[in-house]
């Protein structure tokens, strides 16, 4: 039996923003991310079975997407393509940890770890177990069924909408549904049902995706326009209005946070080694995001003073370079110094993108460029 259209509002919203959002509209966009989050993540996480990397993947998958978004002409298609993306990025990220975890690495980094003093035994406990139920859980079910039992549960129960998002007919749906419960005793079926919900995507999830939109020019606007869109909509409002300042340090902050982790990440081999990275690196973009925040209210509460901006805007440099130059350290520097023995000409390129991005020399050029920003808008009468 065909797949139809098993939730025709679900599909016709999504239809409805597809012209804007191919003009390069990121507010349509966005709309269009928030109504499908739950089946991309699903997809990855079914594939993945790993929390994390599936957020990852499915942001990789919408970015991807808005990149190429000029070139689709019929919106019909759009979620098929969508989801085609993500698979193959899902299976992408499987190949590669696969040709990274060699013999004796894990242990080398259980040393490391043990060593760590900033490390929590008790949390590690906490993440590793919780990262084990799901995939355990995700592992109980036939491989078909996975996919259509996550999106089930994280979208109240509603078959149709999980046929609509998924491109399947009613019926298919629900026989998978039947297959996936005849698989898992009850007990395990409740907590299936807790982790799904648990663990969808939020409003936070559409925010970042939404804010790495403006690192990328659509085939639908032309680079003059786009760069005036970026100039005059974010950098100016940041620099000139309150409400301007707290979003686009938000969308800035959004950007960043997923741009630089990425970065990290090629570091690691374990998953151990990616959480605490992750727990140093999401806590600082998060503080990074809230003083920007901080920053746009500064500018509002003072009236529009230009001092206000400024020492708000200093005040927040220095708290996000201190702990790049002494937290970081401590995590990366054992990395670091494996790259380079396993391969010292690919590390030396590495190793400066990184110095350019989180050491000395990144914090420097960081600096200048804020306190550059801020001499410009008081020279031209903030």
């Amino acid at each position: 039996m065909s797949a139809i259209a098993a939730d025709p509002s679900l599909e016709d919203r999504i239809h409805q923003e597809l012209p804007a959002a191919r003009d390069g509209d990121q507010a349509a966009y966005g709309r269009i991310v928030r109504l499908s989050q739950n089946a991309t993540t699903a997809i990855a996480l079914a594939i993945t079975r790993d929390m994390q990397a599936s957020q990852d993947i499915a942001q990789e998958a919408y970015l991807k997407a808005w990149q190429q978004l000029g070139r689709l002409q019929n919106p019909t298609s759009f979620l098929p393509w969508l989801r085609q993306i993500t698979r193959n990025l899902a299976r992408d990220h499987l190949r590669a940890r696969r040709d990274r975890l060699v013999a004796g690495e894990v242990a080398d980094l259980a040393i490391a770890q043990a060593a760590d003093p900033d490390s929590c035994p008790m949390q590690r406990i906490i993440d590793d177990e919780s990262g084990r139920v799901a995939a355990d859980l995700i592992s109980e079910l036939p491989d078909d069924s996975r996919e259509v039992l996550l999106l089930y549960y994280r979208e109240g129960g509603n078959s149709r909408q999980v046929a609509a998002l998924l491109g399947l007919s009613d019926a298919a749906v629900r026989k998978r549904l039947s297959r996936a419960r005849r698989s898992l005793r009850e007990d395990l079926i409740e907590r299936f049902r807790d982790f799904a919900e648990g663990s969808a995507p939020g409003t936070a999830f559409t925010v970042l995706v939404v804010g790495g939109l403006a690192t990328f020019t659509k085939p639908a606007i032309a680079a003059g326009a786009a760069g005036g869109t970026i100039g005059s909509g974010v950098a100016g409002k940041a620099l000139f209005g309150s409400a301007g300042a707290a979003g686009a340090s938000l969308v800035f902050g959004a950007l960043t946070w997923w741009l630089c982790r990425k970065l990290l990440l090629q570091y690691t081999d374990t998953d151990d080694e990616r959480r605490a990275l992750l727990r140093f690196y999401d806590r600082w973009m998060l503080a990074s995001v809230i003083g920007g925040a901080f920053v746009g209210l500064a500018y509002a509460v003072s009236d529009n003073s230009y001092t206000a901006f400024c020492i708000a805007t200093v005040t927040l440099l220095v708290a996000m370079t201190l702990p790049a130059l002494t937290h970081l350290p401590r995590l990366m520097n054992p990395l670091l110094a494996r790259d380079a023995a396993r391969d010292p000409v690919g590390a030396r390129r590495r190793a400066r993108i990184y110095e350019l991005t989180f050491g000395r020399a990144g914090m420097l050029l960081s600096s200048l460029l804020v306190i550059g920003l801020l001499v410009i808008v008081g020279l031209r009468g903030h």
